[in-house]
């Protein structure tokens, strides 16, 4: 049996059209041996909207359910992500050639490392594409690194939390993405990264489409006040959570072995 990637994709009518390109760009992907993917695509509401453009594949769930916004969007489509990793795809966003494979590669050399990222690149309208300076060095994120540099750069993560790949049962621990109305991807980014150390591939791993209608282009993204409270709780979270540390290995005790030890 193979084993699998589960890609999450959070949809509402906007970003719909989008799909069948960001699917294009999944088919294209190489995986290793005994490897496969599957795409859980979760409606953050229920319309006619969004079904059209769902591809007919095996390999895909579509999925509705009432509004909550993307993290909460993502979080429930959990439900449907059977699988040993779980990628972040936009519905407007897509794959280059051999994204996935370069995930996998970073996870499955090293268990001690939760969650992977790499380089991204903004994609307009016209084809054209930007880089963004200042990326990390290629390989291991240390714990930490994250906040350290968001706080430093006014609230600009090093990596982008839309390139994540992360280990189901890492990502279930800390509660999925955060509920913030914005910024709940950052949020689940910073809270990884307190616990557990990161991967950054030099390589693009992204392309992040920018046009008009996306979320964090609306002025709601950059109100002062809304954005003031999301900064202060997602730092608040990553701070609490510094303490603990994420272990790879560690087995929790069945129900007989806490009996007996009592």
């Amino acid at each position: 049996m193979n084993r699998r990637i589960v890609i999450v994709t959070a949809v509402h009518t906007p970003s719909a059209p989008f799909l069948p390109e960001a699917y294009r760009s999944l088919c294209e992907q190489e995986l290793p041996d005994g490897w496969e993917w599957h795409w859980v695509i979760q409606e953050d509401g229920r319309t006619d909207a969004v079904a059209p453009y769902i591809p007919r594949d095996n390999r895909v769930t579509f999925r509705q359910g009432r509004p909550g916004g993307p993290g909460v969007t993502r979080t429930i489509a959990l439900a449907h992500a059977e699988g040993e990793y779980v990628k972040v795809l936009d519905a407007d966003d897509l794959l280059p050639p051999g994204a996935l494979a370069r995930d996998l590669a970073a996870l499955e050399a090293d268990p001690a490392i939760g969650w992977a990222t790499s380089r991204v690149l903004d994609l307009f309208p016209d084809g054209s594409t930007t880089g963004f300076p200042g990326d990390p060095a290629h390989g291991p994120i240390p714990h930490g690194a994250i906040l350290d540099h968001w706080k430093a750069n006014d609230f600009r993560a090093p990596v982008h939390p839309a390139t994540l790949c992360v280990r189901r049962e890492l990502l279930l621990s800390l509660g999925g993405w955060m509920a913030l109305p914005a910024s709940e991807d950052t949020g689940l980014l910073l809270a990884l990264n307190s616990v557990s150390r990161g991967w950054f591939s030099r390589e693009t791993g992204l392309l992040y489409r920018k046009w008009d209608g996306q979320m964090t282009g609306q002025p709601p993204h950059v109100d002062p006040v809304e954005r003031e409270a999301r900064m202060a709780v997602i730092e608040e979270r990553a701070r609490a959570l510094a303490a603990f540390r994420w272990r790879a290995t560690a087995k929790a005790p069945s129900a007989d072995e806490v009996i007996h030890s009592r």
